[in-house]
């Protein structure tokens, strides 16, 4: 038998020993006072996500245009996983021997390069190839996804351009099972085994009421093959994506809230208020205003005797406190786990960090946006280069043989890479691990977002043109002498 709790043995309730298998089980699957607010479903990803879309997407876009952290967030994004340059082509083309088509391979870096700039990249003739790689990857994050639309026969010289589109655009209501076996899930049609086959894009922004057409909902049945859909999938099954400010967002809006009350008291207080006070039901002789206001003036090293009659007493609340500090960096450090940067990162606090904390948050932190970086070259780059230098061909802009197109298609692709943390360290450690034999010359250019092919060739052309010049450096003869001793490739 259990033990009887008071209420139990004062109402005459008798209760049986739970079973043996029960207190074996999880402890995290169990029920009780301290778990009843624990709230859990096992709903599909998509029936999940169906339901908290569109507000999800609706407070992570507010909070990413008011809240502080939010925006650096997305500006640390932007600027790590895209940089300044966009991601960069270097072409790869081969022939049957292993030997590089250098001919070929300037051929199509010219022409990317070209294709690139505003009035050919984007249907807007308004966004850059490294404009449209910035606003996709800010968008995943915000919105949770972004389409990409393949335009072939584009009107300009490649007859190919991008257009973006707003995750918006796909009918979030527009549910369906379809007589041959496929479902239309929140706007994505999909075969029996999960693929996309075509998406239903509304032509208009549903969000968008200027204007007076009242086609709004109107769809758009377009195929896979014209959209790249970017977004994380965190479940199988999973046909739409989630905004990544999810899992913090309420901790931050929490904490922007928290600031702005903080602020405000901080103001009050700074004030210095104070209130007279009547002693023994005397009344007050002194100056006053229509209302009987009590009128007095407060001057620096200014003392004044009180009004007969009236005593002082004065209200001086002490704001910020002194945890609102230490209380607001443990909020940024779970808001910055679950956003996957670290705390130095996104609060840009320095204070206190050593060269090696400060070393270990950058690589971790670097580690992360390679990983955003492989999965967007992947999905995206590839992709888009793939129908671009197909487009290109047959539009002749690159005159090559378009039945070598396998051949021509071998991008390699270079994320911005990022400055030492400590130069002279990681300089020298470097160049002892080519020294030893542990690294190859091109694994240590590579890691900076260098290609070994054009590192060399500048080099060539500086030693070439101080010779020219009748220059002779110090640094040029102690490389040379180095060179000479360093393991080949």
């Amino acid at each position: 038998m259990g033990k009887l709790g008071f209420w139990d043995r004062l109402l005459g309730r008798k209760t049986r020993s739970a079973p043996s298998h029960g207190r074996r089980s999880y402890a995290a699957a169990q029920s009780g006072r301290l778990v009843a607010d624990w709230l859990a479903s096992n709903r599909s990803a998509d029936e999940e996500i169906r339901g908290a879309l569109k507000t999800l997407r609706a407070r992570s876009r507010e909070l990413c245009r008011n809240n502080d952290y939010a925006k650096a967030f997305l500006r640390l994004l932007g600027n790590n996983v895209i940089g300044p340059n966009g991601v960069g082509l270097q072409m790869k083309a081969a022939d049957p021997g292993g030997k590089l088509d250098t001919y070929a391979n300037s051929v199509i870096e010219a022409a990317w390069r070209e294709w690139s700039k505003p009035k050919n990249a984007s249907v807007t003739r308004r966004q850059s190839w490294v404009d449209l790689q910035r606003l996709a990857a800010q968008s995943i994050a915000r919105d949770g996804e972004v389409i990409l639309r393949l335009v072939a026969g584009f009107p300009n010289a490649f007859g190919f351009a991008l257009q973006v589109i707003e995750a918006d655009h796909l009918d979030d209501d527009y549910n369906e099972e379809l007589p041959d076996g496929s479902k239309i899930r929140m706007g994505v049609e999909i075969n029996r085994w999960g693929e996309p086959v075509a998406y239903h894009v509304l032509t208009r922004h549903p969000g968008d009421l200027m204007g007076l057409d009242s086609h709004t909902g109107y769809r758009e049945r377009v195929p896979a093959s014209e959209i790249i859909h970017l977004f994380v999938q965190e479940r199988p099954g999973q046909t739409r994506g989630v905004p990544w400010m999810a899992a913090p967002m309420m901790r931050l809006k929490m904490l922007g809230g928290y600031e702005e009350a903080e602020l405000v008291a901080a103001r009050v207080a700074a004030t210095k208020m104070g209130f007279f006070k009547s002693s023994g039901g005397a009344e007050y002789q002194g100056e006053s205003d229509g209302d009987g206001n009590v009128i007095s003036e407060a001057a620096p090293g200014q003392f004044e005797v009180l009004p007969q009659g009236l005593d002082f007493v004065p209200w001086s609340p002490e704001h910020p406190t002194t945890s609102f500090s230490a209380f607001c960096k443990q909020v940024l450090r779970g808001a910055a786990v679950g956003l996957g940067v670290s705390y130095n990162a996104l609060a840009s606090d320095l204070e206190g960090v050593t060269y090696s904390s400060l070393r270990q948050g950058a690589l971790e932190d670097r580690d992360g946006w390679m990983a955003i970086q492989g999965w967007l070259v992947e999905h995206l780059h590839a992709s888009v280069f793939e129908r671009w230098l197909e487009m290109s061909m047959i539009s002749g802009v690159i005159n090559l043989p378009i039945r070598k197109f396998d051949k021509f298609n071998s991008p390699s692709w270079m994320p911005r890479r990022w400055s030492w943390v400590d130069p002279l360290k990681e300089v020298q450690a470097s160049l002892e691990s080519v020294y030893g034999g542990l690294k190859s010359r091109r694994q240590i250019i590579a890691e900076q977002g260098g290609d070994i092919e054009d590192t060399f060739e500048e080099l060539a052309q500086d030693e070439a043109l101080a010779k020219q010049k009748g220059l002779l450096f110090q640094q040029s003869a102690n490389i040379g002498a180095k060179n000479a001793q360093l393991p080949a490739d």
